[in-house]
């Protein structure tokens, strides 16, 4: 459990170092902004607590909006995919898969990952977006934001995915 808490309190730092430094700065076409700490989320193991799902939800949420000046923004749009997250990749896993078993390209195969990160992803954008625009009065934009951002995070993650298991 030790281990566990300091290898994720290290990728809250690393996750919230490069979205704050970096990520933020890119702005395609001014609107599409990629999101990577959504890839935190995506990779909690099947039967981690939900409480605690929660949690880091919550903390990488604050950390985020802290350096990026969005009050409770993301910290919001994080905590509903946090609740999400762990009902949702049951839909993806077989009744006598492993109770440890990590969701990623290897353990679910590239379509249900690609699937499942796409759902995710796109569920935090249009929470998100909604919060942050709190308006549909220009909703063309608002489209453009969260398909932007969505396939800028999707291509991220599932690239990290893949190079990470190699």
């Amino acid at each position: 459990m030790t281990s566990d808490i300091i290898s994720r309190t290290g990728m809250v730092i690393v996750l919230c170092l490069i979205q704050s430094l970096v990520l933020n700065n890119i702005h395609i076409f001014g609107i599409a902004t990629p999101l990577l700490y959504i890839y935190m989320v995506v990779g909690f193991q099947r039967n981690y607590p939900r409480w605690a799902i929660l949690v880091w939800c919550f903390l990488l949420g604050v950390v985020i909006d802290t350096f990026s000046n969005t009050p409770g923004l993301t910290s919001a749009s994080l905590l509903v995919i946090g609740i999400i997250q762990p009902y949702f990749l049951q839909l993806f896993l077989q009744q006598d898969a492993p109770d440890d078993l990590r969701p990623g390209i290897i353990t679910l195969g590239i379509a249900k990952y690609v699937f499942y990160v796409l759902v995710l992803t796109l569920i935090y954008c249009i929470v998100f977006f909604t919060i942050e625009t709190f308006s549909f009065f220009n909703w063309l934009l608002w489209i453009e934001c969260i398909g932007g951002s969505a396939l800028l995070t999707i291509i991220l993650i599932l690239t990290i995915e893949s190079t990470k298991r190699k």
